[in-house]
């Protein structure tokens, strides 16, 4: 009878997996990987339905990402040339993950990353790229205009918010249309090449990978910006959970009246939450702009601007989980032409896939909820438990 009446019902198939979501410490983590892992299956469901192997398929974009080998290479090529270019991606994925992730802390959604990207890698672009500097110099200006730009566009869109009562998804949408097409006349105007219709490409000293470098005959790119994403990721993990500054963003987005009834001055924080977010943008654009491509096309948004919504919240909005949403992202986007032409599978399968893992991770807060009802029902049944086996004792 001892576990008859409740530890039967947490018998059950899916608690030895539920126990594994309890730790509250580790929930950054297991609850996205579960996302993951749902999304993973569900999409191979979506390939079998199109006649073809899930697991040829998923293979085939770790071979397009540059995660697994190939059956060739174009002469000079290898799996480290792949690896070093989806190294290269990956910065600028970091760092506007990270931008949304610390405007959500603060209850923003900037949804406006995408243009601060744009509008720091152009201003950098334009004063350093071009500029003629020794790579000593130019290098860390360039990180050092686009933050600056960054970081006052998202100052501004915390400014409005907080002195106008501006909704800030409405300003940034706003703002990325401006900055696209303010950035796209000035490209079109001076700064076009007339045979790629892009600006033209900057100079080699400012540029934040280093292309073309031959290493035992192998060609690679070796991407700076990678280090210093993963380097600034650690720290926004360490100034959200050890500084004042972290608590009083939490405090903020969690409940800006309890907020303010601890002394936490409201609109400083706001504004200064949001210059971070926009900082970091521009740190994204300057790795995207000055790092990735080399050359802005007038008049376009990146993409990656918007899938680092995706990326965030499949992080779990955790600076550390970010860093491997970001893997996952960005192995998609990069494998996902590969696994067309290799497999037959349609390119935009690894956009369904990416919008699954964005749907599967919005349910994290369902998955908590269900996993404090059965750690309740263990309590419960404990509770229940230990009088009786007092009382056998006492017999």
């Amino acid at each position: 009878m001892k576990n008859k009446a409740g530890r039967s019902i947490l018998r059950k198939p899916y608690h030895w997996f539920i126990q594994g979501l309890k730790n509250e410490k580790t929930q950054w983590i297991t609850i996205p990987a579960f996302a993951v892992v749902l999304s993973i299956l569900v999409g191979s469901l979506v390939i079998l339905l199109l006649g073809r192997n899930p697991f040829t398929a998923y293979y085939a974009i770790l071979q397009g990402a540059g995660l697994a080998l190939k059956p060739n290479y174009a002469g000079g090529t290898n799996l480290l040339t792949d690896f070093t270019s989806f190294l290269d991606a990956l910065a600028p994925m970091i760092f506007a993950a990270l931008a949304i992730t610390v405007a959500f802390k603060a209850g923003m959604f900037n949804i406006g990353v995408a243009g601060q990207m744009l509008m720091g890698g152009f201003v950098a672009t334009v004063v350093i790229g071009y500029s003629g500097l020794t790579a000593f110099l130019a290098k860390p200006l360039v990180l050092v205009v686009a933050l600056v730009v960054g970081a006052l566009a998202g100052g501004f869109i915390g400014f409005l918010k907080h002195r106008f009562n501006i909704s800030e998804v409405v300003s940034t949408i706003m703002l990325n249309y401006i900055f696209a097409n303010a950035t796209s006349y000035f490209i079109k105007t001076y700064y076009i090449n007339p045979v790629s219709r892009q600006s033209e490409q900057i100079e080699a000293a400012a540029s934040l990978t280093l292309k073309g470098i031959r290493v035992a005959g192998i060609r690679i790119d070796i991407p700076l910006g990678i280090f210093l994403a993963i380097g600034i990721a650690l720290l926004m993990h360490f100034i959200l959970a050890k500084t004042r500054l972290g608590f009083e963003i939490k405090a903020v987005g969690s409940n800006k009246k309890a907020a303010k009834y601890a002394g936490i001055n409201i609109g400083k924080t706001i504004v200064l939450t949001m210059m971070i977010s926009g900082g970091l943008a521009g740190l994204a654009g300057a790795t995207y702009y000055l790092g990735y491509f080399g050359s802005i096309q007038p008049g376009v948004l990146a993409g990656l601007g918007f899938d680092a919504i995706a990326t965030s919240l499949l992080g779990n909005n955790h600076p550390l989980g970010i860093i491997l949403a970001s893997i996952l992202i960005t192995t998609l986007d990069k494998g996902a032409t590969y696994m067309s032409s290799r497999v037959g599978v349609v390119r935009e399968i690894s956009g369904v896939i990416t919008s699954l893992i964005l749907l599967f991770s919005a349910t994290g807060a369902y998955i908590r909820y269900r996993v404090e009802k059965v750690k309740d029902m263990e309590q419960q049944v404990d509770a229940a438990e230990e009088p009786a086996q007092k009382g056998g004792g006492q017999k």
